[in-house]
């Protein structure tokens, strides 16, 4: 090996940690963005006169723009690493916002949405790749840290939309492309970092040696793994899109609260989602992923249960409770099935984010449906079965066992 790849090797084997900050503080500049959808909601629905499920329907464009592009810009960037993909992206979420601010219609507002979530297409996959690689084997620590960023940034966003936003109006979103502007530069120099090849080829070598080192499971068990964890997916972010849509409207509805109260009670949820966030990562790192997968599901269920009885002070509590749980799945999840397909981190990546946003969007949009129809209490009464999903986490297989039985 010669010095210059003796160098990459150390990068590369070391947790890089300007790195890991960096894309965390550009994942809650860029969830931040996103996060300004959903919390202009109640705006929107009264200055456009629309129902739960044109709201819903707006949830779903987004969604599904964000997450249709991104296993492919994963299976794309595995086979040819473009280290500039991400000032590319967020370029899209510019634009997205400016539009949105100015959107004089119904049909521009779901234009607008639609580049916001194009450009989180391109920023997940792209992101948590580079996550992977500045991790130095540390990949749930590293994993939770960038999922982390863009937590606080779904958190802050609703904040700040109480603040700047609902009290003078849509517009204001059009402060926010300065937080774009500087997520570019940010993601600008992490992209002159990965540029190196030489640094990429040995990325694809490790990977390549890793792929034929761990290839203990058959094949048949693999595709059943990613089914199970997929199946967590749909459960998990149902039950968020309730939430992330839909509580605001919940909390004003049963207990006659202001829109800025409600987004306020829609922040300390989702700040429970970035604490949560941060210690599932870690956790499955020290104790396996498989068990912090099956606890953060199905343990929130009893909370789920109890929140559409509960008061307004209880309703507030459980939903903190439930947030901080439920959130330290994803990162164990996503993990765990890197670890079931080596060397494809920008396939994985890309599919788990996509699914994980398409079930988002299908679920707001069907859930505003039922809205609609049946109430907005129902909605809850009916989510709070979903965690009991969680059940079907004990059909994975333990790696850190595999792996042992393999050494």
């Amino acid at each position: 090996m010669d010095t210059e790849e003796s160098t990459n090797t150390k990068e590369v084997s070391r947790t890089i940690y300007p790195v890991l900050f960096a894309l965390s503080f550009s994942h809650l500049l860029n969830d931040t963005i996103q996060s300004l959808i959903p919390a202009i909601y109640p705006i929107v629905k009264g200055s456009f006169h629309l129902s739960f499920a044109q709201i819903g329907v707006i949830t779903l464009v987004f969604q599904l723009s964000s997450s249709l592009l991104q296993p492919l810009v994963g299976i794309f960037t595995d086979r040819k690493p473009y280290p500039y993909a991400l000032p590319v992206g967020m370029g899209f979420s510019l634009t997205g916002l400016v539009m949105l601010a100015m959107a004089p219609s119904y049909l521009w507002l779901l234009v607008a949405v639609a580049f916001v979530g194009a450009g989180s297409s391109v920023f997940h996959p792209e992101a948590s790749r580079m996550a992977y690689v500045a991790s130095g084997g540390r990949r749930g620590f590293a994993q939770s840290l960038f999922q982390v960023g863009g937590n606080a940034g779904s958190a802050i966003g609703p904040l700040l939309a109480a603040m700047l936003i609902a009290p003078f109006g849509r517009f204001n979103v059009i402060w926010f492309s300065f937080a774009a502007l500087v997520a570019i530069v940010i993601l600008y120099r992490i992209g002159k970092w990965y540029k190196p090849k030489s640094i990429r080829n040995y990325i694809l070598r490790k990977n390549k040696v890793k792929e034929a080192v761990q290839q203990t499971l058959p094949r048949k068990t693999v595709v059943v793994s990613i089914v199970v964890l997929l199946v967590l997916i749909f459960s998990k972010y149902f039950y968020f899109a309730s939430i992330t849509s839909y509580y605001t409207f919940y909390v004003m509805d049963k207990f006659g609260v202001s829109v800025q109260q409600s987004q306020l009670y829609l922040f300390v949820f989702l700040f429970a989602v970035a604490a949560g966030t941060m210690i599932g990562g870690p956790l499955g790192d020290r104790i396996g992923r498989k068990y912090v997968i099956w606890l953060s599901i199905l343990g929130a269920s009893p909370f789920t249960l109890m929140l559409p009885y509960a008061n307004l002070f209880w309703t507030i509590t459980l939903s903190f409770i439930i947030g901080m749980i439920i959130a330290s799945a994803f990162s164990a999840i996503l993990v765990y099935a890197q670890e079931l397909l080596p060397g494809n981190v920008g396939m994985v990546s890309g599919l788990f984010f996509g699914f994980a946003f398409g079930m988002g969007g299908i679920g707001s949009a069907v859930l505003g449906k039922l809205a609609d129809t049946q109430g907005i209490g129902y909605v809850y009464h009916i989510c709070a079965f979903l965690p009991l999903i969680g059940i079907v986490a004990a059909f994975l297989p333990d790696l850190k066992k595999t792996t042992s039985r393999k050494k």
